[in-house]
């Protein structure tokens, strides 16, 4: 029996990523992917919709996400799938399924990007935080590169 949960998406971002913060602080983004198929039917390319996946990223990179993701764009999201329920004000009881994103992404398939390591935020030896020192970026530098 596989304990592995992992998910894989490519396809457009609906809406600009909405960026929140809960009570404790912590950065929350959330956005949908929506996933189409293509294929050939007859000598005539189709595109199919598979579904609208909600997305939700946490602390840096969901500041990371608002910043640089927008509506429209192309991405990869590899995360986790995980459901969450609740009662809703009628005394029903509602359902949905996420992705807890992992790793997000545009995708440069038919479009290129700018890559820059942004400042961590957390604490040294933190999991995941530390300083990463200058911020470095993959073709010309930008205007935020001064900054640091």
């Amino acid at each position: 029996m596989a304990s592995d949960n992992t998910v894989s998406l490519v396809g457009n971002i609906t809406d600009d990523p909405e960026l929140r913060f809960t009570p404790s602080g912590s950065a929350v983004a959330n956005f949908t992917v929506a996933v189409n198929r293509r294929f050939q039917k007859d000598g005539q390319w189709e595109d199919r919709l598979d579904g609208f996946f909600r997305c939700n990223c946490w602390r840096d990179m969901a500041e990371n996400v608002a910043e640089s993701l927008q509506k429209g764009m192309r991405v990869v999201v590899v995360g986790r799938l995980q459901q969450r329920s609740w009662d809703d004000n009628d005394g029903n009881r509602r359902s949905v399924f996420e992705i807890q994103v992992d790793e997000v992404g545009p995708s440069l398939r038919w479009a290129t990007a700018q890559i820059q390591k942004s400042r961590r935020s957390s604490a040294p030896g933190a999991p995941g935080g530390g300083d990463w020192g200058q911020t470095t970026s993959v073709g010309a530098p930008s205007e935020r590169e001064s900054e640091f």
